[in-house]
């Protein structure tokens, strides 16, 4: 498995798992353990995925020593303030059943931002947490935020795949050698995506699937990903990536998929309100 190295000095895989909308009726659970038997040494979770539980126990279960996994976790934007994200960071560790987790990431760039920072700034000198990242900063929220803050994130976890390739956002970052780690790198199975001709053609040429080529051309991008999937083959073929690499024409030509776009944007207005109401990670405390 390769390694990325962040601006920090830790090391993290370049691939691993992630387990947004896995429920945590112990499909998480499986998945996970079916992850990690398969060679996989990166989980993502987060405390509004509501299944931190279910990934803890299954690292646990594998008997892989604890050191071999990358563990992602993220505070909910419902527990900014200093007591609450302390709190919500002892609850993510209770439930991961770690003395640390290896990266942690404000999950939504609104509210008490920088207050909450300060708390991940201070856990990570405790040695509770390895690495401190964001997650959805555009380069508007970017400048917003990061300058304020006292450490520079080691990575933003932002939507990233061929159709929003996050090039102004990418520029930014790279002046202090922050990392892309991308959700939806498949595009959340957008068909036209997978169906694109400049894709599958690549796929008839390197006797791989559309997801493999994508997945490949993110990595040549220096992008930490993480797919998700429920079924073995699946997982175990998104792994299957490093025994090919696309060539500087064909990098060019998914490069020119770019729409700037994405599905989701977090610069319009009252999206941080909305999430606040859509998601309460202690509804069931």
């Amino acid at each position: 498995m390769e390694i990325i190295i962040l601006n920090d000095g830790n090391k993290i895989p370049s691939i691993g798992f992630g387990t947004f909308q896995i429920p945590a009726d112990g499909s998480t659970y499986e998945a996970v353990k079916t992850a990690l038997a398969l060679g996989i040494r990166h989980i993502d979770t987060a405390a509004a995925y509501f299944n931190e539980q279910e990934v803890g126990q299954a690292i646990k279960d594998s008997g892989i020593p604890r050191s071999e996994i990358w563990i992602t976790s993220k505070l909910w934007l419902q527990d900014y303030r200093t007591e609450a994200a302390k709190k919500g960071l002892e609850t993510s560790l209770k439930k991961l059943q770690s003395d640390y987790v290896d990266l942690y990431l404000l999950h939504q760039p609104y509210g008490e931002v920088g207050e909450a920072w300060t708390v991940l700034e201070e856990a990570k000198k405790a040695g509770k947490i390895r690495s401190i990242g964001v997650s959805n900063m555009t380069p508007a929220i970017w400048n917003k935020f990061v300058p304020q803050f006292s450490t520079v994130p080691a990575v933003n976890q932002v939507e990233f795949n061929p159709f929003f390739q996050q090039k102004p956002l990418r520029e930014i970052l790279s002046k202090n050698d922050v990392k892309i780690e991308a959700w939806a790198p498949l595009g959340q199975g957008n068909s036209k995506l997978l169906k694109n001709p400049i894709i599958t053609e690549l796929a008839e040429k390197y006797k791989k699937d559309a997801g493999q080529i994508i997945l490949r051309f993110e990595n040549q991008e220096g992008a930490i990903v993480f797919p998700k999937s429920t079924h073995k083959e699946r997982i175990k073929s998104n792994m299957e990536i490093f025994d090919f690499a696309l060539t500087d024409e064909e990098t060019a030509k998914i490069r020119s998929l770019d729409t700037g776009m994405g599905m989701h944007n977090p610069d319009a207005p009252g999206v941080g309100e909305w999430l606040l109401s859509a998601f309460d990670v202690h509804k069931n405390d």
